[in-house]
């Protein structure tokens, strides 16, 4: 069971790499107005939590099948078909609902810094 909670994690935090990868470009992109560039990334990584929440969501109907976590799985570590999709749906829930906990926290952060910039005026 670790070892499909660890499959399960990686394929969800390579997801959520991209999309970071892609916020922090952004936000550099926007470094000449540090809160500018804070707010827009705190904002961003409220999307990302958004988008997170709605694959908790739908993890829960999607079939187990169609999973980018079941490619990865060895066939040797396979669940039997009666339960596999009852666990993966669960397990990949639990992931998504996991990494939007951190992604939210990263988020208010974010925006915390913001907000101390604009106080400041900066």
């Amino acid at each position: 069971m670790d070892e499909i909670r660890n499959i399960a994690f990686e394929t969800v935090m390579r997801a959520c790499g991209f999309g970071s990868l892609a916020i922090f470009c952004i936000m550099v992109g926007l470094s000449f107005e540090p809160r500018l560039s804070f707010q827009t990334g705190g904002l961003l990584m409220l999307v990302m939590v958004g988008i997170l929440a709605f694959k908790a969501r739908e993890a829960t109907t999607k079939p187990y099948r169609r999973t980018e976590m079941w490619l990865y799985l060895p066939k040797e570590l396979r669940p039997p078909e009666r339960s596999a999709q009852q666990m993966i749906s669960k397990l990949m829930r639990e992931t998504y609902l996991t990494f939007a906990y951190w992604s939210a926290f990263i988020a208010v952060g974010m925006l915390v810094i913001a907000l101390t910039f604009a106080f400041l005026g900066i």
